[in-house]
Formats: structure tokens, sequence, C-alpha cells
């Protein structure tokens, strides 16, 4: 049997290519020293010229708009790539958070107080304050890497971030107050706890990308039987909404000691800093290991599609 290769794909059209590529990069000089690899930029939404499903296993590092929403993993699938992580259904359903919240609540996962809503149909400030009070978290439906992510702490500047808000799907969340966890799955289950600590106090964009700005404590300094209640709700999520392979999942842990799923990141970032190698190091995955792992199931996928067509 051939050996696969293994097809990093980075870059993408989103907002988050220059993240993307760096995770790219990162996991194409990890992935080298067990499987033999071939690093794909991506500049549209397309499938990179020279992908070959007979040769090429896909470990996309695409974050984002078309690389984490379904759209790439609908081409891989119709034209036959076998790929790594999370399925073009179970994409699209971790990628919207309103469907997301739906799902995971429903199996008992417990969720913050929210809302969806329409540029198109937007409420007002005094609506929004009346049903969570003044602080506020509005964030796009579907965008990754907290793009467009506003906290609002007065009526005022709810007024002023809604005036903003002129197109798209719009969630809006009572703000929990309390330490912000992390924990990565492999094979739907979980790995170490990490907390995360933004000096600003919230974890936007800019205290996720630069240097400095953020402390983070892997493992959590958590309680067994708390960092276990996180394991569970994340294992539970990650099934109930048709994950694949790997994940990294967010919760919020209030000041009454309460949990709350944030999202699910079905393709986080990978540098050898980010926040799923950090959760993988507390179990003893190296990120060469990590890497190696993230690929496992597919590679078994595809030696078997290769048997089932012999």
């Amino acid at each position: 049997m051939t050996t696969p290769i293994i097809a990093i794909l980075a870059g993408g059209t989103s907002p988050e290519r220059e993240v993307s590529l760096g995770s790219g990069k990162a996991v194409a000089l990890a992935m080298a020293y067990t499987h033999p690899t071939q690093f794909f930029p991506v500049d549209s939404d397309a499938l990179p010229a020279g992908l070959d499903p007979r040769r090429h296993i896909v470990c996309s590092t695409l974050h984002g708009v078309f690389g984490e929403d379904g759209g790439m993993q609908r081409l891989m699938e119709a034209a036959g790539v076998v790929y790594a992580g999370c399925d073009a259904k179970g994409s699209d359903l971790t990628f919207d958070k309103w469907r997301t919240r739906q799902t995971v609540s429903a199996v008992g996962v417990p969720v913050a107080p929210g809302r969806f809503f329409t540029a198109a149909a937007k409420p007002t400030a005094a609506a929004l304050a009346a049903e969570f009070g003044e602080q506020v978290v509005l964030k796009p439906n579907r965008q990754g890497s907290s793009v467009g992510l506003q906290i609002v702490t007065s009526k005022v500047g709810l007024e002023i971030a809604l005036g903003g808000i002129r197109q798209g799907e719009w969630v809006a969340e009572k703000r929990i107050l309390g330490r912000e966890l992390t924990v990565g799955l492999l094979r739907g289950r979980a790995m170490g706890v990490v907390e995360i600590v933004p000096k600003s106090g919230v974890f936007d964009y800019t205290s996720k990308y630069t240097k400095g700005l953020t402390e983070y404590f892997a493992p959590a300094k958590l309680a067994e039987e708390l960092a276990a209640e996180v394991r569970t709700h994340a294992e539970t999520a990650f099934a109930a909404c048709g994950c694949r392979d790997y994940a990294r999942i967010d919760f919020m842990l209030s000041s009454e000691g309460e949990l709350y799923l944030l999202e699910i990141n079905t393709l986080p970032g990978m540098k050898e800093t980010s926040l799923l190698p950090m959760s993988a190091r507390c179990v003893g995955l190296d990120f060469v290991a990590l890497c190696r792992e993230l690929v496992t199931p597919a590679v078994e996928r595809f030696q078997l599609a290769s048997t089932l067509k012999k």
C-alpha cells in the first residue's frame, strides 16, 4: 500500500488567514517527524491545485469562514479526499453559535442566557438590558477567533454597539463573570483543562494573538471534581454536535461555581503555544505526538477506503 502524504492546508480567505498560516507552518514542521508531508497554501474558496485523493490525507489548519464552517469540508467530501477533523455537517453546526447552544443545552450542557437576532431586526438596547442586565456579550453568529466580539458594560455602550451592527446574524448573551477555561479533545475524549487569564479581562482577538497579554495555567488550578465536570460537559457536547477526531471547547466558570459552554472550535489554533497543544501537554502529549494523533483516525479511514477499493 502506498504511504499517504499528509497535506497541510493553511491560509484561506477569512480574517484569520495569518493565524492559519502560522498554525499550518507549525503543524507541517511537526508532522514531518512522523509522516511524509506537503504544505498547501490556500488562496481561494476552492481545493488547492495538486491535491490528489489517491495520495493525500488532508490536515487542515484553516480557520474561520470557508475553513471551519463546512465549506472546504464539503469540497473535500465531493472530491473523495480523506481528511482529519470534523466532517462537513459537524463543522457547519459548530460554527453556528446559536445552533450549537441549542444542541448542547438539549443534552444538559449549560449555556448562558442569550438570544439570536439579525441586523435587520435587532432588539433595542433597553430590551437587551431588561433581559440580561447591562453587561452583555455581542458576537457574530458565524465567525471564529473572537472576530467581531464585543463586551458591553453599560446601556449607553449597548446602544452604541447595536448601532454599529449593520449586517449578518448575531447572538447576544448575558455576560458571565468568572474564570475562562478550555479543554482539548482527541477522538471525543477530553484532555487537560487550561485556564485563560487575559490581562485586559477580556479574551478578545488582541488578547489571543498579542504576546504577553494573556496568562495560561495548564493544567488549570481546579478541584478534580470540577475539572472532571468540565471534561464531562466537553465530551457530551462533542458527541451531541457530531464532532469527529478532535476539537477544543471553551467554558466560563462563574463566580458562583456554575459552568457555561461558550463555543466549540473544530479547527483550533495549532502553534506549539496554542491552547489545544497546552491541553495535550497536560496528558503527556508533546506537539509532535499531538500532530500525529490528530491525523491517525484519518489515516485509518484512508487505509480502509483503499482496502475496499481493491
